[in-house]
């Protein structure tokens, strides 16, 4: 899988550098051609060579070519967007003319434009990124909520969060503020809450952060995908654990006598460690019905399955809703719910786009999020 997207991501490359340079030739002289072929690879490399050093020894370097190469990405997938758009306007125009005459002489012109352009959307993408909103939801889940009494329950959820060199202590630090700034009386993550390196919560005192978060009845997690990318699940949970972050791991618990928090380990289990988590009738087992039921689940997949097994609600995450428009086109043909609210017969569902980013620090076509979700339960 890593060769081939290291061959897909060196093809796109090549193919933006060579359009890149086909335009800028015919004004070029020998130094322009070799500064921009010094210039082009330094940021087609960085991303690689950033990801490399740092597994080898974590460094500045390491860190600043992997920051360098995140910019990149965003960048490349919108020049190869347009400049793929232009070559079959191109294409369209040898069989069937329709492009004005000086559009075509003045390509160096087209190219600048489409560079100036990317350049603003990466721009805005980025300031985007890093200004998450609020979302506002209001339901009703039609049971009584245990010997409390308790009637309305205010639910705090913020998925995918991939703390990391990009999103690193101070966003989470204004996270919390803004997450304790809602009063929430319980506090849910549904998974990627780091985004590669386990290690960058204690080098960057965020398992400190984490501890400040107040949440009446506490704050739960499930894990996600990038929980086992570094292959130490283990030592990700000991590091959540001591910021009071509990982990449901196929594990459900009863909250203050009142309602179920669910939690489904990751479908990423079995491809990164060769276990299948439990399926929801076993997790569940044990718990009563009459009570209300919230699923924690990364991954917004058979939603069926819930609705099978009594669910009542549903939090999930991981899509990002693409996080670079049009990506969202393809989650939408992916998931049954990519975003936003779904009611499912009995099952309610809500999937956030998350607060993080993967890749680029970009997001276009989205804003990061914090859910502020208000349960009212029969009385």
């Amino acid at each position: 899988m890593i060769i081939i997207v290291l061959l897909l991501y060196s093809a796109i490359n090549f193919y933006i550098g060579i359009r890149g340079w086909q335009s800028l030739r015919r004004k070029s002289s020998l130094i322009f051609s070799i500064s921009y072929l010094f210039i082009f690879s330094f940021f087609a490399l960085s991303y690689p060579l950033g990801s490399f050093i740092q597994k080898l020894s974590p460094s500045t370097l390491g860190d600043t070519l992997l920051l360098t190469g995140s910019f990149w990405l965003g960048m490349i997938y919108y020049l190869f967007l347009f400049t793929l758009f232009i070559d079959i306007l191109r294409f369209i125009d040898t069989y069937k003319p329709f492009l004005p005459l000086k559009l075509k002489q003045h390509s160096l012109r087209v190219a600048a434009t489409v560079f100036l352009v990317t350049t603003c959307l990466i721009a805005y993408g980025t300031w985007n990124a890093r200004h998450p909103v609020t979302i506002n939801y209001e339901i009703t889940i039609p049971k009584t909520a245990g010997t409390s009494s308790l009637e309305t329950l205010q639910v705090v959820m913020v998925s995918d969060i991939h703390l990391g060199q990009i999103v690193d202590n101070r966003r989470l630090k204004r996270l919390v503020n803004r997450i304790n700034q809602l009063e929430p009386d319980i506090v849910l993550i549904p998974g990627d809450i780091i985004d590669n390196d386990i290690n960058v919560l204690p080098n960057q005192h965020m398992i400190e952060t984490f501890r400040k978060l107040r949440p009446k009845l506490g704050t739960y997690a499930v894990l996600g995908n990038h929980e086992y990318f570094d292959q130490q699940t283990d030592l990700a949970i000991d590091y959540l654990e001591q910021g009071n972050i509990h982990i449901l791991r196929d594990q459900w618990t009863l909250v203050d006598n009142s309602f179920y928090v669910v939690g489904r380990d990751d479908l990423a289990k079995m491809r990164y460690i060769g276990a299948s988590r439990q399926d929801l009738k076993t997790v569940m087992e044990g718990i009563d019905h009459r009570l209300p039921i919230i699923l924690l689940d990364h991954q917004p997949k058979n939603l069926q399955d819930a609705v099978d097994q009594g669910v009542d609600l549903q939090l999930s995450g991981h899509t990002h809703l693409g996080q670079l428009f049009p990506n969202s086109l393809i989650t939408k043909k992916l998931y049954e719910l990519d975003w936003g609210y779904l009611q499912k017969e009995s099952l309610q569902v809500i999937v956030s786009c998350g607060f993080g980013t993967w890749g680029p620090p970009v997001r276009i076509g989205n804003s990061p999020e914090i859910i502020n979700l208000t349960i009212h339960f029969a009385k």
